[in-house]
């Protein structure tokens, strides 16, 4: 990708280094793009037609997608940004819903995984092919193949180099 002025600001300092005004501006927009897009990607994808919460969805969609359905509690809650206590809440309300249980670790019982139950891969699978749906609309549709495999890489980018 190729650095352009945003909205007009123009790029006083090197060409390949945005101005302040440019990287602020930059920032805000995927800010604003995460809080405009997040919510219709979520909206009404639950197989009764609710919306469903953000952490919910992020939880339960890393456990469908992990081999045998499990995850130790404390990397999701750094994956999806909770801390452990505010991880465990969500946990209990999952369980409560019968979409988790929580299984010790044989080898150390310091560890407790999430394992997403029978009952939670049926839930998360139908309210992912709505998701799915959502992202070709919003995502897909507005940036194309070749800018949503950028927007991968950039995201991944920022995340590593956050850790």
């Amino acid at each position: 990708m190729t650095a352009q002025p945003i909205d007009g600001v123009e790029n006083t300092q090197s060409e390949n280094r945005p101005s302040d005004d440019d990287l602020i501006t930059a920032w805000g927009l995927v800010s604003e793009a995460m809080h405009s897009i997040e919510p219709k990607l979520l909206r009404g994808i639950t197989p009764d037609g609710k919306d469903m919460a953000g952490p919910w969805f992020e939880v339960l969609i890393r456990l469908q997608r992990t081999p045998d359905h499990r995850l130790p509690m404390s990397r999701l809650a750094r994956e999806v940004s909770l801390s452990t206590g505010g991880f465990t809440k969500l946990a209990d309300r999952l369980e409560k819903e019968g979409y988790l249980v929580r299984n010790n670790c044989a080898e150390d019982r310091r560890v407790v995984y999430a394992t997403l139950s029978e009952s939670g891969l049926a839930f998360i699978s139908a309210a992912r092919d709505k998701h799915v749906e959502r992202l070709h609309e919003h995502v897909l549709a507005p940036l194309g193949g070749e800018g949503v495999r950028q927007l991968a890489t950039i995201a991944r980018t920022l995340r590593d180099s956050s850790s």
